[in-house]
Formats: structure tokens, sequence, C-alpha cells
């Protein structure tokens, strides 16, 4: 079965500023290689979405509803919800995860 993929609007902003980053600080081949990447990620999920693993920084609190996927140093967290996967965040793994997974889905 496929799952149907959705970005929300928080994960679409994480893209769309990591692309602009990344070519503007390093090359727009870079951009675009890191953005197909992503892609297939994506597409990886709608195959197989239970594949990915609990982020650690919510498996401490005792969280189980979100998992993640790489593409390093990229951290792809997601849910699933029926026959969906919903991208809650696109973010460099090097930054602090605590508090921005607390900032986006716990608060939300």
């Amino acid at each position: 079965m496929t799952f149907q993929l959705f970005l929300t609007d928080d994960a679409s902003r994480d893209l769309e500023e990591l692309y602009d980053y990344i070519a503007s600080h390093d090359a727009p081949g870079k951009a675009d290689y890191v953005l197909d990447q992503i892609e297939k990620a994506f597409s990886s999920l709608s195959e197989n979405p239970e594949r990915g693993a609990y982020p650690k920084e919510l498996l401490a609190i005792g969280l189980r509803e979100y998992r993640e996927i790489f593409f390093k140093p990229y951290r792809i967290i997601y849910r699933v919800m029926a026959e969906n996967v919903y991208v809650m965040v696109i973010a460099d793994g090097r930054r602090d995860m605590q508090t921005l997974l607390q900032r986006r889905l716990l608060q939300a």
C-alpha cells in the first residue's frame, strides 16, 4: 500500500530555507542535489513509513507518535496517521533538536 505524503507548512518552510541557505553559501548544484535526495527520502516514506526510528529526544519523554529518517546531516521527522505521512520537521541534526522539537511538536 502506498501512503500519501504531506508536508506541513513548517516542513515546507524548512525545505525552502535549507535550499536557499545551501544555494547561497555553497552552490546551487549542491542545493539541487540535497533537494533531490530529500525528495527520494519522501518517496521511500510513502512506500514504507514504519521504517523510521523514533527520535531519541522524543523517546526520552515517552513519545512514540513521531519517527525520523536521515539524509545526513538532515533529519526528517514525520508522523503516520491512517494512510498518510505528515512531514513535520526537516532540520540539520547538528542543531539543538530538543528545543526545536519541543517548540515545533509539543507546543503545537
